[in-house]
């Protein structure tokens, strides 16, 4: 279903009528709501529901806490915690007295969280938990500047005692205090605050060094708000469920800010652990996700498969294939006859309904992937199944969104054409370069590497390659930094070949070697559930992951995957070797970001032996 034009129009009614600013559009949005639920958190198990009256008062009362103990604005507040709703009461309350809101990954170690304190120089910090407050108390010597930690949850902290740490409901009551003895000042500020001011500070994941701190203003999130209304298109009577890191600018955007323009309601998962569980409760309208949260749901559904018996299994596979000749034809441009039609009306009668029922996107209009390559063929198979899964392009300095492919205009293989009135060109040597009222400020304190970010003449340098289609579409076929250059001075971009492999429900990761090689190898990391039960149905001993890793039956069953992969790419594309890496990758490990993109350069080194084994 579409946005109506009156709600499109209503919207951007709102939107300038003297909302220049995030904060603005924001304090607007919770008196128009006012009791209408705004979030919904679990407590004890139970959804409880908060209005938008709660969502402005308790981040006035952040805000004006804050401006107590000293805060300023123009500066740093870090937060660190997992998604919910005092994250978003944390956000505004900052972004509202003119500071900058910034967070900081659950998944960080103590040493990384000094490192992000120091480098935007913060003073105040918020911490969820014990555990997260255990890493500012080791790092504490290393942030000279630190002055207030205040932590939400006083779990396990009952007896605990520290003049530098403040509990969230001691700090709210101030707030609350400060809200009555100065009834105006959070207005004031917020009014104050300017269309150029950083509305977020966003730290990259560091794949290619330390952290950038990188500014997105409120002018870049009003441009992402207007883009939306004619792509991603939310409507006021929508559910989201909210479980990417808040720390990630996508998540920010499609969780906090696109929710404020129209007035939805967002959910927020228990833990990343609850996610699949909560994505059936809430059944969302809308959901985005990157490509190893859809990897992860079809390798679900492929262990439903196998778990069916023989009956089901071929009702599975029939209706798939139902849902597939539709797909194929719409890709081909052919039409899609009434008796497939009434074949797959009866294959989404009898099981394609259930199931999107089984994995919670039964009410889904769109769901959306980005911030990684997917496969071709896992949007292939959504599709089949009635799930309209996108994909889009973005990275922390386009403010999130850079292109993205909607319901409606869809080309598979494509990350869409770019937002209207963004520019897109490609360089000499393949690489994406845009330019447009999404890019970012710059990096905080670092000019020099916001130049080397720019080109002369004022384009974004992407890092990406790719192309543009003949209808503007772009193409991404990998990273500028990731081609391999063979031996033979072949040109190869591993992006492709990776993402093929991990379409298989038995590979979780995959990264290709070959730079100045005779040949292309792999590593290889196996899908733990799906391997496991391949395992145990077939009477394979093993006693860890290690051993399963090793396992000759594992071994050639990832064997066969690799020959079927290499069947669609040049013999100097092929992959000639494999190996297994026996160890679970994690956020917590240096090898992945938090948002589970590999980290190429420390794969590298860090399985140096196992790459030059297969040479």
């Amino acid at each position: 279903m579409e946005m109506s034009a009156e709600i499109i129009a209503d919207e951007r009614d709102i939107l300038v009528e003297g909302c220049n600013t995030v904060v603005s559009l924001w304090a607007k949005r919770c008196h128009l709501k006012g009791d209408a639920i705004a979030h919904r958190d679990k407590t004890l198990g139970i959804w409880q529901a908060y209005s938008w009256n709660d969502y402005f008062e308790q981040a006035r009362a952040v805000g004006l806490a804050l401006s107590h103990l000293g805060f300023q604005r123009g500066e740093v507040a870090q937060i660190l915690s997992e998604d919910r709703r005092e994250w978003l009461y944390c956000d505004l309350g900052i972004a509202a007295m003119g500071g900058v809101p910034s967070g900081v990954y659950t998944t960080d170690s103590a040493s990384q969280l000094a490192y992000l304190m120091n480098d935007s120089g913060a003073r105040f910090l918020f911490v969820e938990n014990d555990e997260q407050l255990d890493k500012l108390l080791e790092a504490r010597d290393q942030i000279p500047q630190l002055e207030k930690v205040i932590v939400m949850d006083r779990d396990g902290l009952a007896s605990f005692s520290d003049p530098q740490v403040m509990f969230w409901d001691d700090f709210i009551t101030l707030g609350l205090e400060e809200a009555t003895a100065h009834p105006t000042r959070f207005e004031e500020a917020l009014e104050q605050v300017r269309p150029e001011d950083p509305r977020m500070l966003i730290y990259t994941s560091g794949t290619t060094g330390p952290p950038k701190g990188a500014i997105i203003t409120h002018r870049n999130i009003l441009f992402q708000m207007q883009a939306s209304l004619e792509t991603l298109r939310f409507n006021e009577t929508d559910e989201l469920l909210c479980f990417l890191p808040l720390c990630h600018v996508l998540e920010r955007l499609i969780s906090v800010d696109l929710p404020i323009l129209v007035g939805c309601k967002v959910n927020f998962a228990e833990s990343p652990e609850t996610v699949f569980d909560n994505l059936r409760e809430v059944s969302p309208h809308s959901f985005t996700g990157v490509p190893r949260i859809w990897e992860k749901i079809h390798s679900r559904l492929a262990i439903m498969r196998g778990e069916a018996g023989w009956l089901g299994q071929r009702a599975f596979d029939w209706a798939v294939a139902a849902g597939m000749k539709k797909v194929d034809a719409q890709a081909e441009g052919r039409a899609f006859g009434p008796l497939a039609r009434a074949n797959l009306a009866l294959a989404d009668l009898l099981v394609l309904r259930n199931l999107r029922d089984l994995i919670g996107l039964s009410r889904t209009r769109r769901c959306t992937t980005g911030a990684a390559p997917i496969s071709p063929e896992l949007l292939r198979w959504f599709e089949a199944i009635g799930v309209h899964l996108r994909e889009g392009f973005g990275m922390t300095e386009t403010s999130g969104v850079a292109s993205v492919n909607t319901v409606e205009d869809n080309e598979m293989g494509t990350v869409g054409v770019p937002l209207p009135g963004m520019g897109v060109r490609i360089a000499e040597d393949g690489e994406i370069q845009l330019k447009g009222p999404a890019i970012f400020k710059g990096y905080w304190n670092k000019p020099e590497k916001t130049a080397e970010t720019f080109t002369d003449d004022g384009w974004l340098r992407t890092g990406d390659v790719g192309r543009l289609t003949n209808q503007g579409r772009m193409v991404i076929t990998g990273r500028l930094k990731d081609i391999i250059i063979t031996a033979g001075g072949k040109n190869i971009t591993p992006a492709e070949i990776e993402s093929r492999l991990k379409f298989s429900p038995y590979i979780s990761d995959a990264v290709v070697i070959g730079d100045r090689r005779k040949y292309l190898t792999c590593l290889i990391m196996i899908d733990q559930e799906n391997v496991e039960r391949f395992a145990q149905d077939r009477q394979i001993p093993f006693s860890d992951f290690a051993s399963l890793t090793r396992a000759a039956e594992v071994v050639a069953l990832i064997g066969d995957v690799v020959q079927e992969v290499n069947k669609e790419f040049a013999q100097v594309e092929q992959i000639k070797d494999f190996r297994l890496i026996d160890i679970l990758l994690t956020a917590e490990d240096e090898e992945l970001t938090p948002t589970m993109k590999l980290k190429r350069n420390y794969v590298n080194q860090r399985h140096a032996g196992l790459i030059d084994s297969m040479y």
